[in-house]
């Protein structure tokens, strides 16, 4: 585990608005991770999870009704206590687990108990080509530009990565983009624009997390012939705001949040656990927070 200096990790964030740590969990994790990511993806692909993300709607909801027509390209909710304890153990581990939880505490500059338990999802190849539009997660695209920038300049409350269990170059970014309003060309682009100005495919290898700012410039491109099994989640700090919370509880996790029992993992990491979820009930449930964005 070699999990660079908070100082540097925080440079690389504000300067590009992501940064890379290469191999942050080491191969014989990776293995376990991918055993487990297998089972809850050929489960999802099934329809005997209900929780995923279906082609081509790229925000929530997501109707489970269209996976066996369209496909997955996401499996959502991999700490939901109805996730097969053994699957569930492994995906902790990879949540709450010593390299996930340095690198959170270097990139926010704050304690564990500052921690709140988030989101935990992966992302999967789908059975056809597709891509998602461009788009910042929690700022829509019809906000003027002096609102852009005016929620461009909040402070960050949040860490929100990539962990790739196979080489992945599905994340594409406009390096920057998270500091500044949009260009004029950039808000009057195609959606799907192949070809954006200071574009820039963000490749990782198994192992590797990608942090990166939710509201830089960003979208999916997602090849349908390359093994794609990426670990996608958020950790926030407590007395966040309501759009933090409306951003995080769209998914509904607070249906479901209060009845996790992490006793079934390693001393430490349980409490750590147990600790972080207790602040995300804190949250709320959700059911009035309504969507960031629709689609």
């Amino acid at each position: 585990m070699n999990i660079p200096s908070g100082e540097a990790l925080r440079a690389a964030l504000e300067k590009d608005g992501f940064v890379r740590i290469p191999s942050a969990f080491p191969p014989q994790d990776v293995e376990s991770f991918r055993t487990a990511a297998h089972r809850a993806t050929a489960r999802a692909r099934a329809g005997e999870w209900p929780y995923v993300r279906t082609v081509p709607k790229q925000f929530p909801p997501w109707p489970v009704s269209e996976v066996s027509a369209n496909g997955i390209w996401g499996v959502q909710h991999l700490l939901h206590p109805s996730m097969p304890a053994e699957d569930r153990q492994v995906f902790a581990a990879s949540y709450f687990g010593e390299p996930m939880l340095q690198a959170v505490e270097a990139i926010l500059n704050c304690s564990r108990a500052d921690l709140v338990m988030e989101l935990y999802n992966m992302l999967v190849c789908p059975p056809r080509d597709f891509a998602l539009r461009w788009h910042r997660d929690d700022i829509g695209p019809e906000v003027s530009a002096a609102e852009e920038l005016a929620r461009l300049e909040e402070p960050l409350v949040h860490a929100q990565w990539n962990l790739a269990l196979y080489s992945d170059a599905s994340l594409v970014v406009v390096p920057g983009s998270h500091k500044r309003a949009r260009t004029e060309m950039e808000r009057t682009a195609d959606p799907f624009e192949d070809d954006m100005p200071g574009q820039m495919f963000v490749k990782m290898e198994p192992g590797d997390i990608v942090f990166y700012n939710n509201n830089i410039l960003h979208r999916g491109v997602y090849d349908s012939k390359t093994e794609r099994m990426t670990l996608h989640g958020t950790m926030g700090l407590t007395g966040t705001d309501p759009a933090r919370a409306r951003n995080i509880l769209q998914h509904g996790i607070g249906a479901w949040a209060g009845q996790c029992d992490f006793s079934d993992l390693p001393d430490g990491m349980a409490e750590q656990a147990s600790a972080m979820q207790k602040r995300l009930m804190l949250m709320g449930n959700g059911a009035d927070v309504g969507f960031s964005q629709t689609d």
